[in-house]
């Protein structure tokens, strides 16, 4: 099999195989409401960061430490034009303070809401702490990579989601289940 072959295999895989780890509120639910804040301290709401379909809402571990999570948020970066074409805006919300979110940003030139969840309150809610960290451990708090495609109005419209923390969905995945929802 030749090399784009495989890969538009893998891609089109993807999201079945990342749904055999099912965390998180299920599909057709309606997610808590964020207790995240951009970098500048302000309260926002799934709403307010959706794009007319909605919002796609990453969760990563971390922008500061975990280098996986940052080479996902650099190649994320291609994901506004596609998304907005698509209806959608897009977030990452990690449980890094403020400051290293808007360094991060600043030094990536990321161009999509990066959210502060001090405390884990929005990963708790989303039931997504990672429990192989426990409290004293610099990760408690951090969730489960994971991405949820929600509508307007916060309900869960479709997720990718990897135990594994080292693999993360593509960007092709993730329009992939978007578009899966127009059918």
């Amino acid at each position: 099999m030749r090399l784009p072959a495989l890969v538009l295999a893998l891609t089109l895989l993807w999201p079945a195989a990342a749904m055999a780890f099912d965390v998180g509120p299920p599909v057709g639910a309606r997610v808590p409401a964020l207790s995240a804040t951009t970098p500048d301290g302000k309260a926002t709401t799934v709403r307010q960061l959706a794009g007319k379909n909605g919002l796609v809402l990453v969760f990563v571990r971390s922008a500061k430490w975990c280098p996986y999570c940052q080479a996902q948020m650099i190649q994320l970066k291609d994901a506004q034009g596609p998304l907005a074409q698509r209806g959608y805006q897009m977030a990452a919300l990690s449980y890094d303070a403020p400051d290293v979110l808007t360094r991060f940003a600043a030094q990536r030139e990321i161009p999509y809401a990066l959210l502060s969840d001090q405390g884990s309150k929005t990963i708790d809610a989303f039931k997504l702490r990672d429990p192989r960290y426990k409290p004293g451990s610099f990760a408690w708090g951090v969730p489960y990579a994971s991405i949820f495609v929600l509508s307007p109005q916060g309900v869960v419209k479709a997720k990718l989601a990897e135990e594994d923390y080292k693999k993360r969905p593509p960007l092709e995945a993730v329009l992939g289940a978007i578009d899966g929802l127009k059918r």
